[in-house]
C-alpha cells in the first residue's frame, strides 16, 4: 500500500531549513538477522561495527538506522563485550532466545518528509517478512514514536503545542485506536487534567514557567508526548536534576510516543499515524482556533472532569470537522 506523506503546516525551521522528522518502528516475530537482511536488501548501505544486540545500518543520503533488540540488560552487556574478538556462547544464546521475547526496534534518522516515503517500502518488506506489531499477543506493547523537529525552541510555541497536544489527546486515543494493552501500560500515559488546566489557563510563557510547569507534572519520560528530550536540548542540567534517566537524549524534536505499530496489517502504514500527528501541528499553528479550544476547556471544566472523557472527545471531534481537519 503506497502512500505519500502530506507536509507539515510548516515546512521549514527558523533557519531555513526543511524540518526533518524521525520514527521509532517496535515489532517481533522477526531475527535480528533476518531485520537486518530486509532493511539492507531495501535501503542499502553498510553495515558499522555492532553486537549481538545493536547494529547501524548507514545510508546514503538518509543516515544511521539502528536495529536494536529493546532490552538494556542485554545491550549493556553485548557493548561490554564489544572489546573481545569473540561473542561468549552464553550472550549469543542469551540474545537469539530473547528475540522472542523482546520487541525488535529501528531507530530511523531524522529525514526530510520529502524523503519519508523511503520507508513505507521498508514497513512493506518487513511485513512481507513475518514482522508483528501489537496485536501479536494479549500483552504486547509495541508502538510507533514520531520525532519530528520543532521550527525554533521558543517558549511560547513549545507551549501552543503542548496546549494542542492537551487539548486533542483524548481524540488522538481513539483515532489512533490504541491497544488495550498499551493503554495499560505505564509507557503511554497522558497529561493529567491538573496539568492541562495549568498550560491552557496561560497563552504565553516564559522559558522557566515552561520548565516548571512540565517537570513538575511530568517527571518521567512515560508520556504519549514526552517533551524532555526538547527540554534537555534547551538545558540538560534542568531535566536531569530531576529526571535522572539516561535513556533520555537531548534534541530539538517532539517525542510522540502514542501509535500502535500494527506492521502486520496490510491496510496499515506509517503515513496514517503521521496524519493524526498533523492535526496537532495544525492545532498548534492556529493561535485562534487553540485559544478558543482552550477557553472552552478551561471554562467548561465541571462538564468535561469527573469521567466525562467522551463529552470533550465528541466536542473535539466536532470542531475538527468543521474545521475540515478530521
Amino acid at each position: 500500500m503506497t502512500q505519500t506523506f502530506q507536509s507539515l503546516p510548516t515546512k521549514n525551521t527558523k533557519a531555513g531549513k526543511p524540518r526533518r522528522v524521525g520514527f521509532e518502528v517496535e515489532f517481533s516475530n522477526l531475527s535480528f538477522n533476518k531485520t537486518q537482511s530486509v532493511m539492507k536488501q531495501c535501503l542499502g548501505g553498510e553495515f558499522g561495527q555492532g553486537s549481538v544486540a545493536e547494529q547501524i545500518l548507514n545510508v546514503p543520503e538518509l543516515g544511521e538506522f539502528n536495529i536494536e533488540l529493546d532490552w538494556n540488560f542485554l545491550k549493556r552487556k553485548a557493548s561490554e563485550d564489544n572489546n573481545n574478538d569473540q561473542t561468549p556462547e552464553w550472550l549469543s544464546q542469551l540474545a537469539q532466545a530473547s528475540e522472542w521475547l523482546v520487541p525488535m526496534e529501528i531507530v530511523c534518522p531524522p529525514i526530510e518528509v520529502a524523503s519519508l516515503d523511503k520507508l513505507s517500502t521498508l514497513i512493506e518488506q518487513l511485513r512481507e517478512a513475518g514482522a508483528q506489531g501489537t496485536e501479536e499477543s494479549p500483552i504486547a506493547a509495541y508502538g510507533v514514536h514520531i520525532n519530528t523537529e520543532i521550527t525554533v525552541l521558543e517558549p511560547t510555541l513549545i507551549h501552543n503545542y503542548l496546549r494542542a497536544f492537551g487539548l486533542l489527546q483524548w481524540w488522538l486515543v481513539e483515532s489512533n485506536e490504541v491497544n488495550f494493552s498499551r493503554k495499560l501500560s505505564p509507557y503511554i500515559d497522558l497529561f493529567s487534567e491538573e496539568y492541562l488546566l495549568e498550560i491552557m489557563s496561560k497563552t504565553t510563557v516564559d522559558m522557566d514557567t515552561l520548565f516548571d510547569d512540565y517537570l513538575a507534572h511530568n517527571p518521567t519520560r512515560n508520556r504519549a508526548l514526552d517533551m524532555l528530550p526538547m527540554l534537555a536540548e534547551i538545558n540538560q542540567e534542568r531535566v536531569f536534576s530531576v529526571v535522572d534517566d539516561p535513556k533520555i537524549k537531548a534534541r530539538p524534536a517532539f517525542h510522540y510516543r502514542l501509535p500502535n505499530c500494527l506492521i502486520d496489517d496490510p491496510n496499515w502504514s506509517l503515513q496514517q499515524v503521521w496524519e493524526l500527528w498533523l492535526v496537532v501541528e495544525t492545532l498548534a499553528n492556529n493561535e485562534h482556533g487553540l485559544n478558543q479550544l482552550c477557553e472552552a476547556f478551561v471554562s467548561q471544566k465541571s462538564s468535561w472532569f469527573g469521567g466525562r472523557r467522551k463529552a470533550w472527545t465528541e466536542y473535539i471531534d466536532a470542531w475538527l470537522k468543521d474545521q475540515e481537519l478530521a
